[in-house]
């Protein structure tokens, strides 16, 4: 399943995330508030179980949070970006890394760090990454969850490409994708178009 998100807020703030004037400082921002906006319908569907509860006023019945716990996995470096907005609705999930670069020649996505809580196999597992370009990067990192024991993923990006969309389904059609707007294409160096550039560098203030 692919959700794109159609709420005015997230078209409004991602307008601004696209902006070539917009400086380090409002990008990150946005970015987490984007990623809060998001978390609210990636997390939907997580279960609930009644328990009993006293308001000032009266005893009644509330709902606490059941089922798997979750664990927040961002592709490094861009998707530390989400991390902190996710963290704001979802605080006591644990978060682990994959550290992915792509290949400039052969654009492939390279490993060089994967650090994961120990019970992967017992959460539900959201991956965060800005873009899904390609979906080379997205997929290498749903495989390594998957070898390491994880079977409940979803995917969230901001922008997306109709190549990586695509990709990602035809290697992991179990995984949901959440992302505030499919763009047009990938040009010809693989970035997205229109897209916001490198997402890494303007969260990160790096060319």
């Amino acid at each position: 399943m692919v959700t794109v998100f159609d709420h005015p807020l997230i078209k409004h703030k991602l307008s601004i995330l696209r902006m070539k004037q917009t400086g380090t400082k409002q990008f990150k921002e946005i970015v987490t508030e984007l990623s809060m906006l998001m978390g609210y319908e990636v997390t939907r569907d997580l279960q609930l179980e009644e328990m009993p509860i006293e308001t000032p006023i009266c005893k009644t019945t509330g709902y606490s949070l059941a089922g798997k716990k979750i664990a927040l996995v961002p592709i490094l470096r861009a998707g530390l970006g989400m991390v902190d907005g996710m963290l704001s609705l979802l605080p006591a999930a644990k978060v682990g890394h994959i550290g992915l670069y792509r290949d400039p020649k052969t654009y492939e996505p390279v490993e060089y760090y994967c650090k994961l809580p120990s019970d992967i196999d017992k959460r539900e597992v959201i991956v965060l990454d800005p873009m899904l370009a390609t979906g080379g990067s997205a997929t290498a990192a749903i495989d390594f969850l998957k070898k390491r024991g994880a079977k409940h993923i979803k995917l969230v990006n901001i922008i997306a490409a109709p190549e990586g969309v695509e990709y990602v389904k035809s290697h992991h059609p179990d995984v949901d994708i959440y992302v505030a707007n499919v763009d047009e294409k990938l040009n010809e160096h693989k970035y997205i178009v229109p897209g916001l550039g490198d997402a890494g560098d303007r969260l990160f203030g790096t060319k």
